[in-house]
């Protein structure tokens, strides 16, 4: 029992005469009956609470609120750093836990107004009894606050010194309400009682007052949100603050007003429902505003009223909000501006769905759908929702979607806002089908984009809802009939043809982004409205519906559209949605039946009306639907047959049709489909098991031969992938059959090894054939073509007996031979073959195990002739002229560097490089300096050997290495051009002439030599001196030239059973291209240094450089310095300005230089009196005397001695003076030399003398005299004795 504590009252009367005053006498004299009467008792009644089936439920909410902090719930966007990540404010309605108390009949705020008084308005109030006794005045001081905060709103300003100070007021204000509004809920659920009449039939004036509470309370609340009004009428100022940052601190008292406005209309509603519960949902009247009114006013209607409007009001909120959302955003753009709309629509949820279970009243979904309906004016609804007006929307259909994809995830939040997905979700799907009906109107005729949104919405829903047939039911009676139309939106342009299927495999991967979970969001730009449809049907499909599959309802409705006519009506595009619909089906449901089906339903359409890009449409299809079976681990005999068979007609009616351009492009349209068909099945399978050999029928025997350029490209680029592909599953499997299996499918291994022969099989017998007869053809083959020869060697290697009986018994040996080893094979091809074999492991031990040593010596002769003919394609005209790269082309070029790159690797060629000293480094080079420096390297390696067997062993493998080198560069010498390859031809060889001398020096290697001096060097065009050569030979053998000279003197030197000829061979050169390198005169310019110079520049260090210069030498005696009777040679004085260069060059004079020149140039001195020939002359003469100064003895001076000596016998009598001159000159020179010579000038003077039989012969005598003033004493002394002579 309760008693009122008397005392307590009569002093708080004296603290409330302010507000006594202000109310009526009636009043003024209960106040004062209840402070001096005596106590009321009352009963607690707790009856109803104590048989609550949400005892449990309570209990523990009483556990957890029994430690919370006291605050008022309210609406609250403002989330601070310590919110904890929830979706909520810390003080909202559903995270306080205030929602779950309401709906659980327990008390609204526990641990508040546990006072006995309680302060409301500034005012101090009895907790107990205020609401009774004021409850008129408390509400008017409510709608006084409400009035203050809307004045503060418009005295706010952008004054920054103000905010803080606003704000505080408009939070107080704020506060003050809500405290009010609570005190409401609490006073009801805890101090109200039902009304009951005493035994006597009279009523304390208090518990009048008490009974007639219920009905001022609706009347008050109904003034309340009368006052208020709609969200969507408040001032655009006000509204304007939904958009404020929910990171602010500071807030202008519009932001207040507007979530008040939110608070209250959320109170209402929770005073109602806490109302009705609270008097066991007995109907509360409003009298006093019946009696005034005559309207009908009840809890239960203002209720209804309220959430009808407050329901309207935040629909009215959306579609301001809608208005700015486009199609393609409409999923990811949210229907509320902040979050405490978004919390009021969970709120609605919950509290309209919990009444709904407990009574007859409206669900959600039910008030929702006749808000919208109200704004669509439909006929039979054209009456208005109770107490809300007409809603205005320029698209109701697509906002109605929007709205009802945005509220149905709502449904996933509980009571305390915690997001539960596992929630049981309230479906609105007879709604949704009458928008979809809408949709899909014909009449109403909905634009793609909007079709696709409303579409997205759909899907949405089905991912939160059950199962529904009946959407998919009015789906396809819209899109059977509409099949023809493209679905798209012109203004995405291009990104709305990424639905369009180039290949089978993009067909099937457009269909298959329908049955998986997709970002449902971004279809809108992904896919049209059609896809969508098939994305909403693979859902369904996937589903059960009370044990039924969907399938089995809807198999007969799909079926019946598609006839004979229908599927003659059919355009391309009608064919490609046709086929994407079974494509999905057959992914989902039953493959086999779906796959039969398609078929029979093909087989309606007439030939005569199929196009090639229906034909080639059909083609894709077919081979999307054995990607399915192959996926499904499905055998696709049957359906490959179909299609291969189709391949063969179309591959014969390609190869007969070679001249007719456009039926052949029409059938190669429907060829590389089917390539591209092919190719995607071998990918996607797995093991290779499925009769994938169906495929590769006697077709591609046919076709091969017919495809040029980038058809035979696509081709062979499909062979090879498809060689990787069965090399790469068969090694997968040999594994697991080595390793053994015994898991459930070990048949599986067994049965795929079949599969493999088979295709294996067809790959060689419909394939191989023509890339044999490809490979030495007149032009230039395919860069494919050596690597699907590569993998056909490889499949030679993993299943040798498969290959063609020519190949046996060792397949890759004559793999090998055919494309790798044969000089006839194009460069090019052999290049790019041997670099997919070279580092094979799996070969090198294949061939270790036959025996067969040459494998790695025959593909570096390959990798010689690669790059010897690196520009045997190139024209040898201008066009050569270019740089040697961009010639070749880059792509070659990169080629040989890898080729050179891996033959660096080969055992070998790494053992010759180690023991040679050469680093790695010499494969990053270019393939030529490569090429050049293997040269020295095996060189230096023989000249390191000491044993005869090894050196032996070394020359029969550098023989091995070489092959028929003369060969290969013989295109070159043929074409005279290009220049670079003459260039390359006589580099390369002249550094193997040099480098490996010592190896053609052998009796083994000399007749290699032979042939290349007489190809390279002494061809009959050389041989031929009046026939001028090609400038670009010519210019060739000039800067290789000393190369060979060098090669041919060591040589020279070292053989010993063809010295002579060797000897006789190099002097042939020398006397061959002296002349032609040789100017016509010291002073012109030439087109560079004399090739025999830069071969004899060297320091005479070695025999063999001794040996090329006396050849020369003796050449230049012999040949170009004979006079003829009295007349030189022709181009004397560039002779001699040659032989000078090397005096000067050498800085040393050697005995044949005595032997050979000197005597020619001192018989020049004599009978030329051309000034050059002299000046040049005298200077030879004057490097070779001081080159051997007699004074220093030796067998050099001795020569020198001799040659003047005979110079002076041979000359003396006809041309003595000029004989006396040049040995003037040499006197100056070497003062002793000349005065050796004395007896023999004395003695020739006297034959001379003799001869002339005219005595003695004073002018010469004279001139001798000369001479001898030169030569100091021992001159004096012979003019002496020629005096004395005189005398007697």
């Amino acid at each position: 029992m309760r008693k009122i504590d008397c005392t307590k009252w009569q002093n708080c009367v004296t603290e409330h005469v302010t507000m006594i005053a202000l109310l009526d006498g009636a009043l003024l004299g209960f106040y004062f009956s209840v402070a001096v009467g005596q106590a009321k008792t009352m009963e607690d009644d707790f009856g109803a609470f104590s048989t609550s089936p949400f005892l449990t439920e309570s209990l523990e909410l009483a556990m957890e609120v029994e430690n919370e902090s006291s605050g008022l719930s309210c609406f609250s966007c403002a989330f601070d750093s310590q919110n904890g990540g929830r979706r909520f404010s810390a003080v909202s309605y559903l995270a306080s836990g205030s929602l779950k108390r309401v709906l659980l009949r327990l008390d609204p705020c526990p641990n508040d107004y546990e006072e006995n008084t309680v302060e409301l308005f500034g005012f101090q109030w009895v907790t107990e009894m205020a609401l009774v006794e004021s409850c008129g005045f408390l509400f008017g001081l409510l709608r006084q606050q409400i009035y203050r905060l809307e004045k503060l709103v418009q005295m706010s300003s952008s004054d920054f010194g103000q905010a803080a100070h606003l704000h505080s007021e408009a939070e107080s204000i704020r506060h003050q309400c809500l405290k009010f509004l609570h005190y409401v809920k609490v006073f009801i659920f805890r101090y109200l009682e039902p009304p009951k009449v005493e035994s006597d039939g009279m009523l304390h004036p208090y518990e009048e007052l008490e009974a007639q509470l219920p009905s001022v309370l609706v009347e008050e609340l109904h003034a309340l949100t009368v006052r208020v009004g709609p969200l969507c009428e408040l001032p655009s100022n006000v509204l304007a603050a939904f958009t404020i940052q929910s990171q602010a601190k500071v807030f202008p008292p519009s932001w207040h007003l507007l979530h008040l406005h939110l608070d209250i209309k959320w109170l209402v509603l929770e005073v109602l429902h806490v109302l009705g519960e609270k008097l066991k949902r007995q109907v509360v009247y409003a009298n006093h505003f019946i009696n005034l009114t005559g309207e009908n006013l009840t809890s239960i209607s203002l209720f209804e009223k309220h959430c009808g409007n407050l329901v309207s009001d935040l629909i009215s909120l959306a579609i301001n909000k809608y208005t700015k959302v486009r199609p393609s955003e409409a999923l990811t753009s949210s229907h509320y501006p902040c979050s405490c709309i978004k919390e009021l629509w969970i709120l609605l949820i919950q509290l309209l769905d919990h009444r709904n279970k407990g009574s007859n009243t409206e669900c959600f979904w039910s008030l929702v759908n006749t808000t919208l309906k109200n704004i669509f004016e439909w006929p039979s609804t054209s009456e208005s929702v109770s107490g809300s007006e007409t809603i205005k929307c320029k698209d109701p259909l697509s906002f109605s979607w929007w709205i009802v994809s945005h509220l149905a995830p709502l449904y996933q939040f509980d009571r305390n806002g915690n997001l539960d997905e596992k929630k049981q979700k309230e479906p609105n799907w007879k709604f949704v089908e009458e928008l979809l009906k809408k949709s899909t109107d014909t009449q109403t005729r909905v634009l793609e984009e909007h079709l696709r949104m409303h579409l997205q919405c759909c899907l949405t829903l089905c991912s939160f809802w059950d199962l529904n047939l009946s959407i998919v039911t009015i789906l396809w009676d819209y899109y059977s009939k509409n099949l023809n139309s493209c679905f798209t939106v012109p203004w995405l342009g291009l990104k709305d043809l990424a639905n369009v299927s180039k290949t089978s495999l993009s067909m099937l991967e457009l269909v298959k982004r329908c049955c998986c979970e997709q970002q449902i969001p971004s279809l809108f730009n992904s896919s049209n409205s059609y896809f969508i449809f098939l994305s909403i049907l693979a859902r369904i499909m996937k589903e059960e519906n009370n044990g039924v599959h969907p399938w089995k309802q809807l198999k007969g409705r799909i079926y019946s559209k598609f006839h004979r006519k229908r599927m003659q009506e059919l355009t391309e595009v009608g064919l490609q949605n046709f086929f994407n619909l079974f494509l999905m089906l057959a992914i989902v449901v039953e493959t086999e039946d779906i796959v039969s089906r398609v078929l029979d339903l093909l087989d309606f359409l007439t030939p005569s009306s199929i196009t090639v890009s229906r034909r080639a449409l059909i083609w894709r299809g077919h081979f999307a639907f054995l990607l399915i079976y192959v996926e499904k681990n499905m055998d696709i005999s049957a359906l490959a047959e179909k299609i291969s068979n189709a391949f063969h007609e179309k591959a014969k009616e390609f190869l007969v049709s070679k001249n007719d351009y456009t039926q052949r492009q029409n059938l190669w349209t429907l060829l590389s489909t089917y390539i591209d068909g092919v190719q995607e099945v071998f990918e996607t399978s797995c093991y290779l098991s499925l009769s994938e050999e169906k495929l590769l029928n006697d077709g591609f025997t046919m076709l091969l031969p017919a495809c040029r350029g980038a058809e035979l490209s696509m081709v062979l680029n499909f062979l090879h992938v498809v060689l990787a592909r069965l090399r790469s599953v068969h090694e997968r499997v040999s594994r697991g059959l080595q390793l053994g299996n015994t898991a459930p499918d070990a048949e599986l291994p067994l049965v795929a090894k079949e599969h493999h022969l088979a295709v294996a099989s067809a790959l060689w017998r419909n394939f191989f054939p023509y890339l044999k007869s490809q490979r030495m053809s007149q032009t230039l083959p395919s860069p494919q073509l050596a690597d699907t020869a590569a993998g056909f060697t490889l499949l030679a290697l993993d299943i040798p007996s498969k290959a063609l009986s020519d190949l046996q018994p060792q397949p890759v040996l004559s793999m090998m031979r055919l494309f790798g080893w044969d000089d006839m094979v194009w460069p090019q091809l052999v290049s790019r073959y041997l670099s997919h074999l070279i580092q094979n492991s799996s070969l090198c031990e294949a061939f270790s195990s036959m025996g067969y040593t040459s494998y790695e010596a025959l593909t570096v002769r390959s990798w010689f002739r690669c790059v010897l003919q690196m520009f045997l394609d190139q024209p040898s005209g201008a066009l050569a002229k270019t740089d040697a790269e961009r010639t070749v082309g880059k792509a070659y070029m990169e080629q040989l560097t890898e080729m050179t790159r891996l033959i660096f690797k080969l055992s070998e060629v790494e053992n010759i490089l180690l023991k040679a000293n050469v680093g790695q480094s010499v494969f990053k080079q270019d393939p030529k300096h490569a090429l050049v420096q293997f040269i020295k390297a095996v060189g230096r390696t023989y000249s390191g050997l000491q044993t005869l067997p090894e050196k032996s062993a070394m020359v029969a493998k550098t023989l091995e290495y070489l092959g028929d080198v003369l060969k290969y560069v013989k295109p070159y010498l043929k074409a005279k051009g290009p220049p670079e390859g003459l260039q390359l031809t006589y580099w390369i060889i002249g550094c193997l002439v040099k480098f490996c001398a010592a190896i053609l020096a052998t009796s083994k290697a000399q007749q290699l030599l032979f042939r290349i001096v007489d190809c390279l060097l002494l061809p009959h065009s050389v041989l031929q001196q009046d026939k001028e050569l090609p400038v670009a030979l010519l210019s060739a053998i000039q800067e290789s030239l000393p190369l060979y000279l060098q090669g041919l003197s060591f040589i020279c030197c070292q053989s010993q059973t063809q010295g002579a000829y060797l000897n006789q061979l190099l002097g042939s050169i020398i006397r061959h291209y002296f002349g032609r390198f040789l100017p016509s005169s010291p002073t012109l310019p030439s087109a560079g240094q004399h090739p025999l110079l830069t071969a004899l520049g060297s320091s005479i260090t070695a025999p063999q450089l001794l040996r090329l210069r006396k050849t020369t030498l003796h050449v230049i005696r012999e040949n170009y310095l004979q006079f003829k009777g009295h007349a030189p040679p022709p181009r004397l004085a560039s002779v001699l300005a040659f032989i000078l260069q090397v005096l000067q060059r050498t800085q040393s004079i050697e005995l044949c230089d005595i032997d050979l020149v000197l005597p020619a140039v001192l018989k020049c001195l004599v009978l030329v009196n051309e000034l050059q020939v002299k000046k040049i002359s005298t200077d030879i003469v004057q490097y070779m005397v001081e080159g051997c100064q007699a004074g220093s003895g030796g067998e050099h001076a001795t020569q020198l001695t001799s040659v003047f000596r005979q110079f002076i016998q041979d000359y003396t009598a006809v041309y003595d003076h000029r004989v006396f001159s040049i040995l003037e000159t040499v006197a100056v020179l070497d003062q002793t030399l000349v005065t050796s010579l004395i007896p023999t000038i004395t003695q020739s003077l006297k034959d001379s003398e003799h001869k002339q039989g005219l005595g003695r012969n004073a002018a010469q005598r004279e001139a001798y005299k000369r001479l001898l003033s030169h030569l100091a004493e021992a001159g004096q002394n012979e003019i002496q004795k020629l005096e004395n002579e005189t005398d007697q």
